[in-house]
Formats: C-alpha cells, structure tokens, sequence
C-alpha cells in the first residue's frame, strides 16, 4: 500500500492539486439552496457529497474538503437546524475521509468567514468566533482530518483567530482570503495579511474564492514575492476583470448581477483554468486549485496542465474519433457538414 505523506511532505516535493466549490456545484445540481447556501447535503443527500468529491478525485485532486462551508453554529440557525450541527460537521469529514482513501488523497476540514466578526467591536465578535472555530475544528479533528483550511476569510483579525483555533489542536493550518474590494475589510492589504500570518505559525497563506484568474494572478505575484511560506490559490472560474475584479461585482447589460446565479455567461472553459495553473506553478504557487463554479472537468485540465495523468484523463476529449469533426468523417456525413470548413 502507497505510503500516505501529509500535507508538508506533499508540499516539499511539489504542487499540490485542491479542488473546491462544492457548495455552487451542489446547488447546480439542485442539493443547495442558493441564497443561505449551508451544506444541508450533507445530512440530506449524502451519496450526493460522495460522488462530487469522488468525482474531483478521479480528476486529480489531492484533497477531499470536507463539506463544511457555512455549516456553522449562526449559519445553521438561519435555515432552523440549529439542532443538526454536530451532525453535519462529522458527517462531512467522514464522507470526505470515505472517498479520500480510495486515492490516498487528504481530508481537509473546512472552516470559513463566519460574517460574525466586526473589527468595530472585536472583544464580543471574536468570542463568537472563537466558539464557532471550535467546535467546528474539534469535530474535524475527532472524525481524522489531516489538516484544516480556513478560507474566504475577510478580515485580518478573523484570519489570525482560525489561526489561533487550528494552533491549539495541532494541525497543519492553511488560511486563505477572499480579495472582493482592494483591502480586507478592517483594512489590511493582502501581502501584509499573508506575512502576517505566515510569521503567526500559518504553513499555508494564500487567496481562494471572488477573483478569476485574471485578476487573482497580480496579487498572487506580489504575495509570492513577499511570503516564504508556501502559497495557496484557488480562484473562480470566472472572468473577472480590472473594473469587475470581483465575481460578486460582474454584471451583464439589462440585468442587475451575475453573482450568484447568473454567472454562466462569464464562466471560463478548461483550457483557461489550465493556462491558469500552469501561470501559478511558474511564479512559485504551492497549492493550486479552484474554487465557487469550479467542476470537475477544470479539475481534469488543471491536472492533465501540471503533468500528470489523473483516472479521469481515460476519458479526457479525443476529436479525432469524432463522426463529424475527426480524422475519419465518411463520405456519406462529409456533404452535409459545409459549415465546418474555414
């Protein structure tokens, strides 16, 4: 049996390949309501969960995150299942930890931007934060997971508090921001975030989430530059832009927002989220990977990008053997398919 290596000894020998947006997937295929967008899959439709991170498995990620993003204690009051938080915390990481050793990939617990947290009254707001952290990283930890990612984080001060948490169970810590405006939200920019909290005891900082890979891209080079810690990305698959840098700011004309549900038209294809990766690894980015919009078959690309021949590359296009575009039309279709040619 291969040896399982953690998450720094994957680290120091290469890229490894994440992969996320399990909540705007699973809404797309009708498990999520948009909107409150907690993960009440996970309790509801389990085998669902399963086979989306058994589908990023095969196309190649290194990591099965636990499906915990907003399933915490204030988010899980806004739809009434209060009551089912343990549940569905410890149900997420063993799901997760189900499929992860079908591939000898890592589980990642997942604790994200509580929107509990106010710089303006910090004292009572990290309280909350504090016990939300808790208990969410402690029930990851009991049910076997590897390491914990706390992503989508707005605030510096939030950032330093899932630190904190991580810290004292003992686990690899990953933290990464969510860049909607051009600071967070008390302020901090996010190179001095990310040095921060890499000189805090992070191993891994980075961005995730709100940019695309257009406007992710420059502030991932100035972090790099700054930090020596390793470095994390996970962009949007969105086409983001420098006066819509943010998915939540893309409009279409005649219409209010894309954001959330109505991003289809700004979503990037495979091959830009493999130039992507292929753009990280040359600056120096450790962990690459996607994030809301994010499915499988960009995965596969990323993947298939960095070099390597993940299961599901058994399947990946081949449009030579295509009746009607590949090497080998027949003279009875080819009189029909004018419009194909230059």
């Amino acid at each position: 049996m291969t040896e399982k290596l953690s998450l720094l000894e994957r680290l120091s020998k290469g890229v490894v390949l994440g992969a996320e947006g399990y909540v705007f997937e699973l809404e797309r295929r009708g498990y999520i309501k948009a909107g409150p967008y907690v993960p009440e899959v996970v309790l509801d439709y389990p085998e669902a969960v399963k086979e989306l991170h058994r589908e990023f498995l095969l196309a190649g990620a290194e990591v099965m995150v636990a499906l915990t993003y907003y399933g915490d204690r204030e988010k899980m009051k806004v739809v009434g299942r209060e009551g089912d938080l343990e549940a569905l915390n410890r149900q997420a990481v063993r799901l997760a930890r189900e499929v992860a050793a079908e591939g000898n990939a890592l589980v990642a617990g997942n604790i994200a931007n509580t929107w509990v947290y106010d710089h303006h009254n910090k004292e009572a707001t990290s309280k909350k934060v504090r016990q939300i952290y808790t208990e969410q990283v402690g029930w990851a930890v009991d049910e076997g997971a590897d390491f914990i990612i706390a992503e989508t984080i707005d605030y510096l001060g939030e950032g330093l508090l899932a630190l904190e948490v991580i810290k004292k169970f003992g686990l690899p810590a990953m933290i990464t921001f969510g860049a909607t405006q051009d600071t967070l939200r008390d302020g901090a920019g996010f190179v001095e975030a990310c040095k921060t909290l890499a000189s805090e005891g992070a191993d891994v900082v980075g961005l995730n989430c709100s940019r695309g890979p257009a406007t992710m891209l420059p502030l991932l080079k100035a972090i790099r530059q700054e930090v020596s810690n390793y470095v994390a990305a996970q962009p949007v698959p969105y086409h983001t832009n420098p006066e819509q840098f943010a998915f939540q700011h893309l409009r279409l004309p005649g219409r209010e927002r894309g954001f959330p549900i109505a991003l289809e038209p700004f979503m990037c294809d495979r091959f830009e989220m493999a130039d992507f990766a292929k753009q990280a690894l040359e600056i120096g980015v450790n962990y690459i990977g996607i994030c809301c919009g994010g499915a499988p078959h960009h995965v596969r690309a990323m993947a298939e990008a960095l070099g390597r021949t993940p299961p599901a590359s058994r399947y990946s296009p081949d449009l030579a053997l295509h009746p009607m575009i590949g090497a080998d039309v027949k003279d009875k279709d080819r009189e029909f398919l004018d419009f194909w040619k230059d």
